[in-house]
């Protein structure tokens, strides 16, 4: 299974902000849309991510003033991308490996998707799920 079967099921929309942005406009963004990170663009080009995590870091450091930054000045770089062609498992080993939460889904060097650790956690709960259902069925009718 594939990146581009999580893309399937929850679209392709992706939410995103320019590095020239505010932090306290980008905080907006996140809790207007109730999101925890949004890729920081470039053009088409994913130039870093910006999540809460960068938030409470730059308020920890700068204080109120941190607001008044641009995001790209707080953003964690360079942001670490898939193609929609990885794999689900391989996706999740490289969260865990890299300690991040968010990945920018790149095809052609175009950003097409968004993923969160939560999202293909879901997905696993649900293919391990419909297996569980499928050997149930099976066993009942042996």
């Amino acid at each position: 299974m594939t990146i581009a079967a999580i893309l399937s099921g929850k679209g392709n929309e992706v939410v995103s902000i320019a590095g020239d942005r505010t932090v306290a406009e980008a905080v907006a963004l996140l809790a207007g849309r109730r999101i925890g990170a949004v890729p920081v663009m470039e053009g088409d080009a994913v130039a870093g991510i910006f999540s809460e995590r960068d938030v409470i870091y730059c308020l920890e450091r700068d204080g109120a003033a941190a607001l008044e930054r641009t995001v790209s000045q707080v953003m964690t770089a360079p942001a670490i991308t898939v193609p929609s062609s990885e794999s689900i498992l391989t996706a999740l080993a490289l969260m865990t490996r890299r300690r991040v939460r968010h990945l920018p889904v790149l095809d052609g060097g175009r950003c097409v998707g968004f993923i969160s650790i939560g999202d293909l956690v879901k997905h696993r709960i649900e293919r391990i799920e419909a297996e569980a259902n499928d050997l149930r069925t099976y066993i009942q009718q042996a």
